[in-house]
């Protein structure tokens, strides 16, 4: 009989190869753990974004987390449709995000303001906590994020944006 519990605590410690501090489970693109008849262990995936280019590292990263606690036959199927959100964050992801220096996307945003190449909007600094900041760039680090600067303490920082 399936443990599903004993599953997320398995991918709790898959970490997101471009993100370090966020495991897959806090970024939510975890939709469902089932076992098949003949006891294939079968986990869907949503991508933060279609070609994301971390979706391969993940996936291998999850066989190789849950061979490793002993599941003998595992499958990891990509579903694509409802797209992922940042909705889907959850709130340990978002104070991760925030203590590694990265602004969080702001709750509630996704597909109405501040889009991945969307409208500017008002984004606390994760050094400060000003909202006092000005974007920089459009593109951070990695497409997902945008390059920030804060006004009060004048540090850089990326905003992960609102997909």
């Amino acid at each position: 009989m399936l443990d599903s519990a004993h599953v997320m605590t398995v991918l709790e410690e898959v970490t997101d190869p471009e993100i370090p501090v966020l495991s897959i489970a806090d970024l939510g693109i975890i939709r469902a753990v089932s076992e098949d008849a003949d006891g294939t262990l079968r986990i869907a995936i949503t991508p933060t974004y279609t070609g994301c280019p971390a979706m391969l590292p993940i996936e291998i990263a999850i066989r190789d987390a849950l061979m490793r606690a002993g599941f003998e036959r595992v499958a990891v199927d990509t579903h694509l449709s409802p797209a992922w959100t940042t909705d889907w964050l959850t709130e340990r992801g978002r104070r991760r995000l925030r203590d590694y220096g990265i602004a969080p996307p702001v709750p509630g945003s996704a597909g109405t303001r501040g889009t991945l190449f969307g409208a500017d909007i008002r984004v606390e600094c994760p050094h400060c906590g000003s909202h006092d900041t000005v974007k920089v760039n459009e593109f951070g680090s990695t497409a997902c994020k945008a390059l920030y600067r804060c006004r009060s303490c004048a540090e850089p920082f990326d905003y992960f944006k609102c997909i």
